[in-house]
């Protein structure tokens, strides 16, 4: 194998586009919990570690669909989840709008992330049964979108925040599109297309599908310990002005929207675990530049090229996985998530904690650590028999 691939189009269907939207509108909410946390723990006068506990909160609700949201999902349809996903990502949004203690925020956070994230299970299994072989393209395009739609967050906290309406209006105006589309989507827009056997829906997955779960867990540690934490780090570590800092997130994930947008082109000519072996390598190097910097400016530079080079992993792991499945799709979706809610429980809050004990800079080692890790993972997998990602267009999809 030369890791070359023929030049191939994606087809995107009503389906194709649903699904994107409604995984832009929950990375939205996702992502926005970076930016908000300074003005949180101001208002609050919340510790780095309470603080992390947003995120936490999120993530065990991200872990509940992981374990138990197949089981759902088979019982009320791939369309009712995804509608009942963005409702209760919009009525969490506008709880936490109106909390004013942490025990009503953090609570909020978490029924964003158990509801919320039937979305992040459905999403990319529908896409998968959509496109077939061509899942890694429709997954980085969705993800494409959603960084986006999550750079907007980020810019919309530092400028709501300078206005008289401030900064919650950010969660407040998306909240009550969320909740839209979740109404008009609770209706089917398309059959149901796929069908399993039941011996199919009792197989385990198989052991690459676990390395690739592994890695996915490293790659979304990674991606939020830099969403959560970089608007803190360049406000303390590098004296930046709290709004200014905020905004600076979307830095970040400007980086990803073009790293994300390069990656699905080049996916038609470079198989999929070329380019995440490439991309961990540079992008260990990238967050070295913004981890080492002394000025904001040169901080800026490195919280770009982290976000780019960061981009593709979570798309392209993620579609590696489903595809070793083995056709057992919801349920590798399902463990998916799991690997998502895994990295963004413990590893900002390992970061936090950390900080509260040697400062933010020397906290960020986690980041280096996981990066180095994530290589090591991913360079084990390839080398089993039926690691190679271009194998996966032969297990059966549909």
């Amino acid at each position: 194998m030369n890791g070359l691939v023929s030049n191939k189009q994606i087809t995107r269907t009503q389906t194709t586009w649903i699904a994107y939207i409604l995984l832009a509108v929950y990375a939205y909410f996702l992502n926005i919990l970076g930016p908000i946390t300074p003005f949180l723990s101001a208002e609050l006068n919340l510790s780095y570690t309470i603080s992390s506990l947003h995120f936490s909160a999120f993530a065990v609700g991200i872990l509940a669909v992981g374990m138990v949201g197949n089981i759902l999902i088979r019982h009320t349809g791939r369309q009712r989840a995804l509608s009942i996903g963005a409702i209760g990502l919009g009525f969490g949004a506008l709880l936490l709008t109106v909390g004013r203690s942490p025990f009503v925020t953090i609570g909020a956070s978490f029924l964003m992330g158990c509801v919320g994230s039937l979305i992040l299970a459905v999403v990319p299994v529908l896409l998968s049964d959509e496109h077939g072989e061509m899942r890694a393209v429709a997954i980085s395009e969705a993800n494409v979108l959603s960084s986006l739609v999550s750079a907007f967050a980020a810019l919309l906290v530092g400028w709501f925040a300078g206005l008289i309406i401030g900064w919650r209006s950010a969660l407040i105006l998306v909240a009550v599109i969320s909740i839209g589309l979740g109404v008009r989507f609770n209706h089917p827009f398309r059959s149901e297309k796929v069908q399993r056997s039941p011996l199919q829906l009792r197989s385990p997955l198989p052991l690459i599908y676990w390395l690739y779960w592994i890695a996915l867990v490293l790659a979304v540690a990674i991606e939020f310990c830099m969403v959560f934490w970089s608007a803190d780090y360049m406000e303390r570590e590098l004296g930046m002005l709290r709004s200014s800092a905020a905004q600076t997130v979307s830095l970040f994930l400007a980086g990803m929207i073009t790293g994300r947008l390069l990656s699905s082109w080049i996916l038609r000519y470079l198989e999929a675990h070329i380019i995440v072996l490439a991309s961990c390598l540079l992008g260990l190097l990238s967050f070295i530049i913004y981890w080492r910097a002394e000025n904001a400016l040169v901080g800026m530079i490195g919280l770009v090229l982290t976000g780019f080079f960061v981009s593709c992993l979570y798309p392209l792991l993620l579609s590696i996985a489903i595809g070793s499945a083995k056709g057992n799709t919801i349920q590798a979706g399902a463990r998916a998530t799991l690997a998502s809610g895994t990295a963004i429980l413990i590893l900002p809050l390992v970061l936090g904690c950390l900080a509260d004990l040697i400062g933010l800079r020397g906290a960020f080692v986690v980041v280096a650590v996981l990066y180095v890790a994530l290589l090591l993972m991913v360079l084990i997998a390839t080398k089993m028999p039926s690691g190679q990602p271009g194998d996966d267009k032969n297990y059966p999809t549909g």
